[in-house]
């Protein structure tokens, strides 16, 4: 067991889904970004997702592409996002590390999964990396006690969905819609079929993401996910609030807090 595993345990105690936020790390700076990070927990955050920023984001939208770009002219690498992990699992909650391979592979497969679970990095969101050509990854991961966790999509097939299904663990990620990640006026009704799809196959938990941004959204998912994620409303707010990032985080995530709450 793991404490992401505890933590859906609870929250189907609870009858609930689990709040599981997403924001890049050293955005908009090093100390800066564990603030907030601490603060979304205060709010309410169940888990957190800290997303390495990357040149080519082929899977998030402007607000979280324009906060990478923050990160990385301010000089986020892989060693201080080890530091951000390490402070942030401190905190008891469970921490995520979203990444596109290609940073993965320059530092090492095996060395990234010995280090970041060595500082309490719990699971790992691939969105690039094709299950088919993850065996090394799901090797060193096992080794590590690292939850690995692949994206499905309202595309996916039948087949192919139940393969990644299969080598999912902690939960599986659902993107709502076709698409880039960001703030939605609303949440696609494809991502209820889409869960509904993988509960006949699958019972791990499933997480939607892509879209949610506030409290009626998120009692929406709730009512046919396991967990929501948010990333771009938690961006958003500290774009929109540079002066103390902090205390708009914190609210947001108390909204939706609320929200994960109303099935």
């Amino acid at each position: 067991m793991s404490k992401l595993s505890d933590l859906f345990i609870q929250c189907k105690k609870e009858n609930r889904a689990a709040l599981i936020g997403y924001l890049p790390a050293g955005f908009p700076n090093q100390s800066d970004s564990i603030k907030i990070i601490k603060a979304m927990i205060d709010g309410g955050v169940d888990a957190v997702e800290i997303g390495f920023p990357y040149s080519d984001p082929v899977m998030d939208g402007p607000v979280i592409q324009e906060a990478a770009e923050v990160a990385r002219k301010n000089g986020i690498t892989m060693a201080k996002t080890l530091e951000i992990v390490q402070d942030i699992s401190a905190t008891d909650v469970p921490t995520l590390l979203m990444t596109y391979w290609n940073p993965v592979e320059r530092y090492g497969a095996e060395k990234f999964a010995k280090d970041f679970s060595g500082k309490g990095m719990e699971g790992v969101i691939t969105p690039d990396l094709p299950v088919e050509e993850a065996g090394q990854w799901l090797g060193s991961a096992k080794t590590n006690s690292i939850h690995t966790i692949f994206v499905v999509a309202p595309s996916t097939g039948d087949e192919r969905l139940n393969f990644v299904a299969s080598n999912c663990s902690g939960f599986i990620y659902a993107a709502s819609s076709m698409g880039v990640t960001g703030v939605q006026s609303n949440v696609a009704n494809t991502a209820s079929v889409l869960v509904e799809r993988v509960r006949k196959i699958s019972d791990t938990p499933v997480a939607v993401g892509l879209g949610v941004s506030n409290r009626t959204q998120a009692s929406e998912v709730a009512k046919f996910a396991d967990g929501v994620i948010v990333g771009s409303a938690f961006v958003k707010a500290v774009l929109q609030n540079p002066n103390d990032p902090a205390t708009a985080v914190r609210k947001v995530a108390e909204e939706l807090s609320l929200g994960v709450r109303e099935r």
